[in-house]
């Protein structure tokens, strides 16, 4: 089953803590929201599966529709339920980043900048220091616990945000946990400088194609996570804002970047609220582009959106998102 409490906890960083040395270190976050609520965020930062070394990726200038479906929201704990196009986190079908860019870590190790931690308080010690900066923690809530202290700041009630990683497609040991729309995450949002940084974590004992129902991995994690050269076929541009009145006669642009051809019988590709069109049948030749029109229901938003492209199998074989602002002018294609 999913997580009990998924949302996302809207508040300041005023405080930080290492924890080293213990089975589950995590790094510790200290935070109050607008009312004057303390929290405290738990971030894993070691895995209790081999390898115990998590994955991270940094995107220090952050461009992708949720940051807008975030707006409004209030400061304090939002729940978020498990429904498509809301600012919800799926790292499988929101296309926030490319896993083949993530990176293990260890926990902790000697000397400055090596370590997960490390990393982590470069980032949100900038938010401690900058008043106007926002975190945004995504994941599952504990507490409010009326009698019990917090344990590392001492704040009461306790009360606070864990699971700030991949929650889907993990291994059987924690497949309780699984889910769809429902991954964590850390971004911020530094308002004088324009720029949302996000902090993305995942075990490498999960799977990244996982059930659109469950959660579930449907592949073993060994051969899910997408290396930046075995993906022949890629979306390389999109036109989401043609000119003229609606319909709008929108397309997607593929291109097959390997040195042999690719069947494309049965594939498919994926709008932000999982609506699928087929793509042409037949094989796209070495080094070619295909145009796809876009058809059977499936929208390319100008409020910003996901493009997915799946194979003959319904797996992910490439996933791009683009802005309202990239959309926004007309009859432009944006290219990824």
């Amino acid at each position: 089953m999913p997580l009990k409490a998924y949302g996302v906890l809207i508040t300041r960083a005023v405080d930080t803590r290492r924890e080293g040395s213990v089975d589950t270190p995590h790094y510790q976050i200290h935070l109050t929201d607008d009312q004057g609520v303390h929290y405290r965020a738990a971030v894993n930062v070691k895995s209790q599966e081999r390898p115990s070394e998590l994955l991270y990726l940094v995107d220090d200038d952050l461009h992708h529709p949720v940051t807008a479906r975030l707006e409004g929201l209030p400061s304090g704990w939002n729940a978020l339920p498990s429904d498509p196009g809301g600012p919800n986190l799926d790292f499988v079908r929101g296309n926030l980043f490319d896993p083949a860019r993530m990176r293990p870590l260890p926990p902790d190790a000697q000397g400055p900048d090596n370590d997960l931690a490390d990393l982590l308080d470069h980032y949100v010690r900038r938010a401690v220091d900058d008043p106007a900066a926002r975190v945004y923690l995504f994941g599952e809530r504990f507490g409010p616990e009326p009698a019990v202290k917090d344990k590392i700041f001492g704040f009461l009630p306790g009360n606070g945000v864990h699971d700030i990683h991949m929650n889907q497609g993990n291994s059987a040991r924690f497949q309780d946990d699984d889910g769809v729309r429902q991954d964590g995450g850390l971004l911020i949002h530094f308002p004088a400088q324009s720029r949302w940084v996000g902090v993305f974590l995942a075990f490498q004992s999960q799977s990244w194609h996982t059930d659109d129902v469950t959660g579930h991995a449907v592949v073993p994690p060994d051969d899910s996570r997408p290396q930046a050269d075995d993906r022949p076929v890629r979306i390389v541009a999109a036109l989401v804002n043609p000119r003229g009145p609606a319909p709008e006669a929108e397309n997607v642009t593929l291109l097959n970047a390997s040195p042999a051809p690719v069947d494309l019988v049965g594939w498919r590709i994926a709008d932000r609220l999982g609506h699928t069109c087929p793509l042409p049948a037949g094989p796209l030749a070495a080094g070619a582009t295909l145009l796809v029109p876009v058809s059977d229901g499936v929208q390319l938003g100008n409020g910003g959106g996901q493009i997915t492209l799946l194979d003959a199998q319904g797996l992910k074989v490439h996933g791009v998102s683009y802005t309202a602002r990239q959309a926004g002018r007309e009859g432009w294609t944006v290219v990824f």
